[in-house]
């Protein structure tokens, strides 16, 4: 039951001051917060997704450092430059939210490498940071599994605010989609929200399985090497159609359903 002195954040709507390739893009990243914290990857306001600005060469959009995922609408959403410059932001009043510094570091650094990235997802989801302290890191047990066979690995060098960790962010992603960060979590990338969010679910269900698997001490069944590399080889981009291409419009109609108000 919501609370009689409930009272959400009132920011005013952005979409007169962007275009209609930003706005649409804002509304799918809000559309991704929102899915993050539904299936259980979030952490609080710790975390960062973002987008890059359709026709904007150099900027993307970011979540605002104090806001809950289940709070981020279109138009809560600032635009940041490559340099960390913020290009626009929303009138949050009193509470002046800015940029998580790790964000852009991270975010940042992708964006700027991978020019064919419209998407960055990093968590700190309870399956994720097991498996990124575990010294085997992410083992093929399941076909899901499979398709993070050559998975990359950044090793943990602090919290990320060193602008000095982007070259080795980006050597340890390479041109894949995903990355595990040692002793923190994980990151996905995609050509699309809805591409790097189907990774991210993923990433996420394989790390779980693998937890419950070793938790029931007992052999696991191995898989021939010939086999992994034939059902990984299946998962990649120029191998299937692109991720989210049928599942994005569906995870939106969920959304819709629960509640629109990711779209404001």
């Amino acid at each position: 039951m919501t609370s009689p002195d409930f009272k959400p954040l009132n920011i005013p709507s952005m979409r007169e001051r962007c275009s209609p390739a930003e706005w649409q893009a804002r509304v799918d990243l809000a559309a991704c917060y929102r899915l993050v914290e539904h299936y259980g990857m979030a952490d609080m306001m710790a975390n960062h997704i973002s987008a890059r600005v359709p026709g904007e060469d150099g900027a993307f959009l970011i979540n605002a450092y104090g806001m809950m995922y289940e709070e981020i609408t279109a138009s809560s959403l600032i635009k940041v430059d490559h340099d960390g410059n913020v290009l626009s932001t929303p009138d949050f009043g009193a509470l002046n939210y800015g940029v998580n510094k790790a964000g852009y570091v991270i975010h940042s650094a992708v964006h700027g490498a991978r020019p064919e990235v419209d998407c960055v997802i990093h968590t700190h989801s309870w399956a994720s940071m097991a498996v990124s302290s575990l010294e085997c890191g992410l083992l093929p047990l399941t076909q899901t599994a499979m398709r993070f066979l050559k998975i990359g690995y950044h090793d943990y060098q602090g919290v990320v605010l060193n602008l000095d960790e982007q070259a080795s962010i980006i050597r340890d992603l390479g041109q894949g989609e995903a990355l595990i960060l040692r002793n923190h979590g994980a990151m996905t990338v995609g050509r699309s929200v809805g591409e790097a969010f189907n990774w991210m679910h993923r990433l996420e269900l394989a790390c779980r399985a693998q937890l419950a698997a070793m938790a029931c001490n007992t052999p696991f069944v191995a898989v021939a090497p010939a086999v992994l590399e034939e059902t990984w080889n299946n998962y990649q981009p120029g191998t299937r159609r692109p991720y989210g291409l049928m599942e994005w419009p569906a995870l939106l109609r969920k959304l819709d359903r629960m509640d629109p108000s990711y779209r404001l």
